[in-house]
């Protein structure tokens, strides 16, 4: 099966669906990754063609170290709209790869290239299947099931649905995300005004932070926010209930999980898909 991963930058899928993504990897499965904004904003020193070489840079280890393809169109940084030239765009790529199933963001997020790519994403959903709809490439016969990746905004809140266990694979997720140095090492310790550590260990130890254990309160991991490691442990806290549900008496001691919602949007989920991608 084909799963396509639809960020608005290099590193939202990383962070967001890493685990998931290398789940689905090792089950055999074809997966890309889509970024469809160039990363050019993303640097405090770096110049905007810079970073954007700098950036395409890190995808491509990304790539090379999942086996997968990572693809950046040429959209800079803020200022992406969800228009009627892109949201065409975005279906002649969808259809060219014809996904079982796509994550993207959702509508609603701090980011507006997040909510634009979300946006899109939504406009895209149904004209899949209309022929007269981007003619030059056939139609899909079906929607491809659509879920958002897990975000902590709340109006409307996010809805966790699918909710799986990542243990196995932190610290490759770790490793993908610590590909992407000049966001995770540079860009993103100088918004949140944070030093980074000297030497390779120090700098993993500085990226992996605090660590949050299965007693700790939604509401305590939600404050923490937006502490390193906690971006990585603070699903499995959130989703507590949904987890214990899915898996359990293990689910209580889960620490790293990813969740995600069904897009409203979304084609209907049949029993391959749940079987194959949703177990």
């Amino acid at each position: 099966m084909k799963i396509l991963f639809i960020g608005a930058h290099q590193d939202d899928n990383e962070f967001d669906c890493g685990g998931l993504a290398m789940t689905y990897i090792d089950r055999g499965h074809e997966v890309r990754f889509l970024s469809v904004c160039n990363g050019c904003g993303g640097h405090h020193i770096l110049s905007p063609e810079e970073t954007t070489a700098t950036r395409a840079k890190e995808s491509a280890a990304v790539a090379e170290y999942l086996g997968i393809t990572y693809d950046v169109w040429d959209f800079d940084d803020c200022s992406i709209v969800p228009d009627l030239e892109t949201r065409r765009r975005l279906i002649r790529y969808i259809r060219a790869f014809a996904p079982d199933l796509i994550v993207s963001h959702r509508p609603n997020d701090y980011h507006a290239d997040h909510r634009t790519v979300g946006q899109l994403v939504q406009d895209a959903s149904y004209m899949l299947i209309v022929p007269h709809e981007c003619p030059d490439v056939p139609a899909m016969r079906k929607t491809p099931v659509i879920l958002y990746s897990g975000d902590y905004f709340t109006n409307p809140p996010f809805r966790p649905d699918f909710v799986f266990d990542i243990t196995p694979y932190i610290e490759r997720k770790m490793h993908i995300a610590s590909l992407n140095v000049s966001q995770v090492f540079e860009w993103l310790p100088y918004t949140n005004g944070e030093t980074v550590p000297e030497g390779e260990a120090e700098r993993l130890a500085f990226l992996r932070g605090t660590e949050i254990d299965e007693n700790s309160t939604d509401k305590e991991v939600l404050a923490a926010y937006p502490t390193r490691y906690v971006k990585f442990a603070k699903p499995a806290a959130k989703c507590r209930k949904e987890l214990i549900k899915k898996y359990g008496r293990r689910g209580r001691k889960i620490r790293f999980a990813e969740m995600y919602q069904l897009c409203e949007y979304s084609g209907a989920i049949t029993d391959e898909v749940r079987k194959e991608l949703l177990v």
